[in-house]
């Protein structure tokens, strides 16, 4: 073969890799949005679970009065000015500006909470409160049809996402 004959076989080749590799590096760019939804969504879940285990310590740590924390829609208000108030109403109020995210602020603004988070404490029964925490997820997955709290306030029903823990109060009183 003569010199003649090669020319341009190797623009070919290279021309074939670069659209390879740029078909490689756009999955690569898909996979690295995946990953970030992923890691948003699971950070919103491990807030919503240290949220909903403070609820439950905090309506243990005051089980005489464990009815007073029974309420709905628990952050749906934004921020609340918790001074002056005591007992279950000032554990309401924190566990509120938790959902709101103001632990962690930046230029004045509120970046630890969850989208949307919100709690809802509920007794369907006598000695059982059931805590609710509730939030917008990224993707759409199956609605939680079983939790009420935050029903309808995200637009999208498969957005909710909600994590529960029953608490059981023993009735204690003379033999």
């Amino acid at each position: 073969m003569t010199r003649d004959t090669q020319r341009g076989f190797s623009m070919i080749e290279v021309l074939i890799t670069i659209a390879i590799l740029m078909i490689g590096l756009l999955g690569l760019a898909g996979l690295q949005t995946r990953v970030a939804t992923a890691e948003l969504e699971g950070y919103q879940r491990a807030q919503a679970l240290v949220i909903v285990q403070d609820i439950v310590d905090r309506m243990e740590a005051n089980k005489k009065n464990i009815a007073s924390y029974v309420a709905n829609d628990i952050g749906a208000s934004g921020t609340l000015n918790c001074t002056g108030r005591t007992g279950a109403d000032l554990d309401i109020c924190q566990v509120n500006n938790a959902l709101v995210g103001t632990q962690e602020q930046a230029a004045g603004n509120s970046l630890g909470g969850m989208i949307g988070g919100r709690a809802c404490i509920t007794n369907p029964s006598a000695n059982l409160y059931i805590v609710n925490v509730v939030w917008q997820g990224i993707t759409p997955t199956v609605a939680p049809t079983a939790v009420a709290c935050g029903a309808n306030a995200f637009g999208d029903e498969k957005l909710r996402r909600a994590i529960s823990i029953p608490v059981r109060v023993a009735t204690l009183g003379a033999l």
